[in-house]
């Protein structure tokens, strides 16, 4: 029978997931917020341009 908590206590994880979980935290990633944000910068810009 597998003794989950011994293996637990040797379980190194792979180099590869850490160098993935490095990738993914440094990366400045665009979310809806941002987008939004652009598109109502984008629109008040449009709207200046009418005014003028």
């Amino acid at each position: 029978m597998i003794d989950f908590e011994e293996e637990l206590k040797n379980f190194q994880p792979s180099m590869e997931i850490k160098e993935a979980e490095k990738e993914i935290q440094n990366r400045d990633l665009t979310d809806m917020t941002d987008i939004l944000r652009q598109l109502a910068q984008a629109g008040n810009d449009q709207s200046r341009r009418w005014e003028q």
